[in-house]
This record gives structure tokens, sequence and C-alpha cells, in this order.
């Protein structure tokens, strides 16, 4: 009997070969492109480690050292744009996500990779996310999109602790390009954000962590781009209690020029947010429910009033514009959990913005944390092994590609599309091959 042909790949076959053919083109030369695209393939492949090597193997089997070479060359050699192929990756993923819901945020979080080694390019001690406290890491500061119902990161960027940036060996060692110096995390952030507005990425509010959100040069930043934000503050930031201001100039003198500033006085000072919340009467608490859970309903107490921030506003000519701050105090069976509030948030939002919409926004931040579980335990974003800045950059735009191409199938048809979830033809591994290091075969 003649070997059957292969079946004829179905619609979502080709929307995937579509969809990488255009990633390759944005990467330039033609010799990057099938590379490229297996690496992808690699990434959606079912597979417990997403590095070089076993991808290799699940790719190619019959040749696992020349596929290794082609996938090292492009993730960590060829010099195609990050930049540009994650635009290519909006461009394909966000009319899909927003066909039915529009963008409903923008979200600036970072994430941490544990390393036991310190020659990995941005490794130092520092708090790590992923493990709740200080350690050995890298950090990445990434921009993400997201609707109702999906979300996407469309910049991402690791942070150059100064230990690395004022370190010309360890630099040259990783390939640190040369424009890039110390930025702290905020600062990368409203980057990346610039360039999103630049590039006309359709405009949502701006939530951010206690990082971000306590920086006064990040909000001003934000305001200074006509973006609504409302992001996560320590309760111990100076605010002026709602119809309060810093005073007027003091009173021109016969001779020099006009006072401008604004002053405070022994009894005229800002509070920290925290006593203004403790000073709030009963009344201003409300339950507010902001999203059904697959166990429970999510809701707590909430307030929200209208206050001036009072950084360093004895600085200025002018009080900073009124904004939002709002607060979260869970309360059970009429007994408070906690014996203060416990999060606060300071936004720029309408001041006819309801108190239930405020909550809605500031909760938004979730669903980046989806993210993430994807793109780590089933896309392998923290399996890269190699030490250098173009690597670790490539890997991570590669693996939000495939990660794009299950956001959009996904707002296609259903939320049940997710990594792994794809039936792409997986190649039988020899079974006497092992990864280098390795005392068994896997």
């Amino acid at each position: 009997m003649a070997p059957q042909p292969p079946p004829a790949p179905g619609p979502r076959e080709q929307r995937l070969a579509a969809y990488l053919q255009g990633l390759a083109q944005a990467a330039g030369h033609r010799d990057r492109h099938q590379p490229l695209t297996s690496y992808c393939l690699g990434l959606l492949l079912p597979g417990e480690r997403k590095s070089v090597e076993p991808m290799a193997a699940r790719l190619d089997p019959d040749n696992v050292q020349r596929a290794h070479q082609s996938l090292h060359h492009v993730v960590a050699v060829a010099p195609w744009s990050d930049q540009l192929l994650l635009q290519a990756v909006r461009q394909y993923v966000l009319p899909q996500m927003t066909g039915r819901h529009p963008l409903s945020a923008w979200v600036v979080d970072d994430t941490g990779f544990p390393k036991k080694g310190k020659h990995s390019v941005g490794v130092a001690r520092q708090y790590c996310g992923q493990i709740g406290k200080q350690d050995n890491c890298q950090v990445a500061v990434s921009l993400s999109v997201g609707t109702d119902a999906a979300s996407l990161p469309i910049a991402y960027e690791l942070y150059l602790p100064e230990t690395w940036s004022e370190d010309p060996e360890r630099r040259r060692k990783a390939g640190v390009p040369d424009e890039v110096v110390f930025r702290t995390k905020p600062l990368i952030a409203a980057i990346q954000i610039q360039r999103a507005v630049a590039d006309g990425v359709p405009r949502a509010p701006v939530l951010a962590d206690t990082a971000y959100g306590n920086d006064t040069k990040f909000r001003q930043g934000l305001f200074d781009m006509g973006l609504e934000y409302l992001v996560s503050i320590q309760p111990t930031l100076s605010v002026w209690p709602p119809g309060q201001e810093p005073l007027l100039p003091k009173l021109r003198k016969a001779t020099g020029r006009p006072p401008k500033l604004r002053q405070r006085a022994l009894h005229h000072q800002p509070v920290l947010a925290q006593d203004l919340a403790a000073d709030l009467p009963p009344t201003a608490w409300q339950t507010i429910l902001w999203r059904k859970g697959t166990k429970k309903k999510l809701e707590s107490r909430f307030a929200a009033v209208r206050v001036r921030p009072a950084n360093r506003d004895f600085e200025r000519s002018e009080p900073l514009p009124e904004q939002w701050l709002l607060i979260e105090w869970p309360q059970t069976n009429g007994t408070n959990d906690e014996a203060h509030p416990m999060k606060y948030w300071l936004g720029n939002l309408a001041a006819d913005t309801s108190l239930a919409t405020l909550v809605a926004t500031a909760k938004r931040r979730w669903i980046i944390e989806r993210d993430y579980e994807e793109l780590k335990q089933e896309l392998g974003l923290g399996h890269y092994e190699g030490r250098g800045w173009r690597g670790f950059h490539h890997h991570a735009t590669l693996c939000i590609a495939a990660y794009g191409f299950l956001i959009a199938e996904r707002s296609r048809f259903s939320p049940s599309a997710r990594a792994g979830q794809l039936q792409l033809a997986l190649p039988e591994v020899p079974p006497d091959w092992k990864p280098r290091g390795a005392s068994t075969t896997p």
C-alpha cells in the first residue's frame, strides 16, 4: 500500500503559519526566517523545558546538533530588532483582542528570574517577586495592554543594576549595548509608555504597583502625556485633605520680585493618606463587587475622596490638581479583617467617576498575573540559559510572540485555547538522546 500523504493543515495551522511568516519578515534577513519560525514552534510545543537544546531535540530529533546551532544563532547572535518584532505581534493580536472588548488598561509591572550564578546579564541581589523576597535574580520591566478578557505584553526590558551599568568588563562580556545606561524601573516604564503613545496604541488608564506609583516623576510624566492613571501608593504618601491646598505665596514686598511659590504654615500642613483614611466617617465606606471569581465573588469595602498630592508642592507656583484617593478596607461579617485600611491608590480619573468604576479599574491589574503564569510555566520565559543581553531579550520577545498567537486564538474563539493545547505535531525524540549534563534520558 502506498504511504498516505500527511493531512492538509487546518485553519488554525494556516493562521499560525501566516502569523509566523509575518514575524519572520519583521526580523529582516531571510536566513533568520526558518530558525525564528522554528523557535516559536518549539516554544508552543509541549515540553517541560523550553531552552534551546531540548527544543532542538523536539523540533528535529534526527539532526539535534544542527537544529541547536540554528536556534542558538537566531536568539543569541542575530541582530534583529525586538521592538520591531513586538510591533508586528501587537499589530496582529490587538485587533483580535479588541474585537469584542475595548482596551481597558495599560499595566506596568516587573518580573524576576532567580539565578544561582553571577554572570548572567543584570543578575544581582534584589527583590524577586517570584519568591517574594530579596535574592540573586534578574528583573525585567514590562508594559502590557489589556481588555476585560485578555492582555498582552507589548514592551519588555531588563533592569540593569548600577553594579552592572558601571562595570565596563561585565558589560562587554554580556554584550550590553553602549546606549544602555543605568535607568530606574519607573524610568524604563516611562520610556516604554512614551513609545506606546508615539506608536498610537489605543489609550487606557495606566495601572502600576507602589514601586511606580510612589514615584512623583513617574506620575507627573503620565499626566504630561495626557494619560489617565490609577496607581498603588504607600499609605505614608502626603496629601491635602478634600477642599484644602497649600497657601498662597507671601505678599509682595516693596522691592524685589513678587513671591511665586506656594507655602505651608504650622497649622496648615498636608496629612498622610493613612491618617486621612482613619478619619473618614463610616458612611464613606461601601462594599463593592468588582469581579465574579471561579469560586466566589470578589468584593471588599472601599472609600474614595478627592485630594491633592503634596509632593514638595512648596516648590511650585500652583498646587497639584485634585485626584482620587481610593482606599480598600476589607470587612467580613461586620468585623474588620484588618486593624487599618490595606491598600491605597492615587489616580487622575475624571471627578465624576463612580466608586464602582474606580474599583474595577484598580483591580484590572490582576489579569497580567495570568500572562506571566503562562509565559513562565507554558512558554518557558525563564528557561533561557544564555548570559547575554541580546539573547535574554530575543528569547523573551519570541515567548511573547508565541503567547500572542494564543491570545489571538483565545480572543477569536474561546478562553480554553491555552498554551500547550494547540495540538501541534510533536516529533518523537530518539530514546537514546539526552541533553548535555543530564545523568539520565528524559
